[in-house]
């Protein structure tokens, strides 16, 4: 999209931006735009300096610098990197992900500069709608780009907005994250992990550096080695049940379920069968949250882990999963090794392959 033509589409998009749109690829391959580059969960945020350090930006911070839930350490969903918008030279424009904010009574030149790129009447649609806030356009400088404009008549209104809508701002870079590590992530699959999944009644989709680590008819465990210190210790593991009652998708049946499952199969040491797996319940607590994934009732747990001997202990994602047709339960969970590091990333990881796993003959789990 040409931002010069803002004004011109602007009511129509804005519009349409309450559905949220399912993510852009990564560009028209006949485009003669170069790539995007940008690390992933980095965001480029272009904003008069003033504005940043008032309201406006505090309300920011709360959107995109939120800590992730479930961590055992303090880390924020995104990587802000705080630019004039004056200061958006050709480098910074092929980013990944930016996010220009503005209000359009701010006479201050770096906000006159996001200002100017909308028209007289598409300034007045706003002062007509104080609802309106939100431009989201794809590729428009490099391919695989998305950039979001954020705006209001005065900062009251953006703020109220903005506030309005946290979990859609934050769902939007969330999915579109996940999508682009997926399409790193699974460009090569290990063959041998899927045909282990289908004794599980599961399409496991994983990157071929996983390794099978144990498989029997019920439970499936994948680790990624890690020769170095400088990378995560990734494991992955499917478990498989029936279900019979409702009783089982509670939150402390789940915790119990997923204590069962690593007291028989996963330990921190296999010489010491103390070495079991338990959840943290202090520090963080469980976060559980219940929701649908295709139509199935999942349950998804996110907190800490640790030995049973406190020898070891990390982040974990996981999902509880009801498969209605078949009876079936399915438990699946990632969790990471990487002592004194970053979790989010992991995380982030664990959750893009989760995600991509499928019921065999039925739709995939990806919500």
């Amino acid at each position: 999209m040409n931002i010069r033509k803002i004004g011109f589409v602007m009511a129509i998009i804005i519009t349409c931006a309450g559905l949220w749109s399912c993510e852009q690829g990564e560009g028209s391959k006949n485009s003669t735009k170069p790539k995007a580059r940008g690390a992933i969960g980095e965001i480029i945020l272009a904003i008069d300096s003033t504005k940043w350090e008032g309201e406006v930006g505090q309300t920011l911070k709360e959107i995109f610098q939120e800590d992730v839930h479930g961590l055992i350490r303090d880390e924020s969903m995104f990587d802000i990197r705080k630019v004039d918008p004056r200061g958006m030279t050709r480098i910074l424009k092929m980013a990944t992900n930016i996010v220009y904010v503005t209000t359009f009574d701010d006479k201050k030149s770096a906000s006159q500069n996001i200002n100017a790129l909308f028209t007289k009447e598409a300034k007045e649609k706003a002062a007509n709608d104080p609802s309106l806030y939100f431009l989201r356009s794809a590729d428009e400088f490099a391919q695989g780009q998305e950039v979001v404009y954020l705006f209001g008549n005065n900062e009251k209104e953006l703020v109220s907005n903005l506030k309005a809508n946290k979990n859609k701002l934050q769902n939007l870079f969330h999915v579109r994250e996940r999508g682009r590590l997926e399409r790193v992530l699974l460009n090569r699959k290990n063959s041998a992990a899927k045909v282990a999944g289908e004794n599980l009644g599961l399409s496991i989709n994983v990157p071929a550096s996983y390794q099978i680590v144990k498989a029997e008819n019920n439970f499936l465990w994948l680790r990624q080695p890690t020769p170095r210190s400088d990378r995560p210790d990734i494991s992955l593991f499917f478990y498989e049940t029936n279900y019979t009652s409702e009783d089982q998708v509670f939150p402390e049946s789940v915790l119990e379920l997923r204590e069962k499952i690593t007291k028989q199969h996963i330990f921190g040491n296999p010489t010491n069968r103390n070495s079991y797996l338990i959840t943290e319940r202090v520090d963080p607590n469980p976060v559980i949250n219940n929701f649908k994934i295709n139509d199935n009732f999942a349950v998804e747990i996110r907190g800490g882990w640790k030995t049973k001997n406190l020898s070891m202990g990390g982040s974990f994602l996981a999902y509880l999963i009801v498969d209605d047709k078949n009876g079936k339960l399915y438990y699946m969970e990632g969790f990471v090794y990487y002592p004194n590091e970053a979790h989010r990333e992991s995380i982030r990881e664990i959750e893009t392959i989760l995600l991509a796993t499928e019921f065999l003959n039925k739709e995939g789990l990806s919500s």
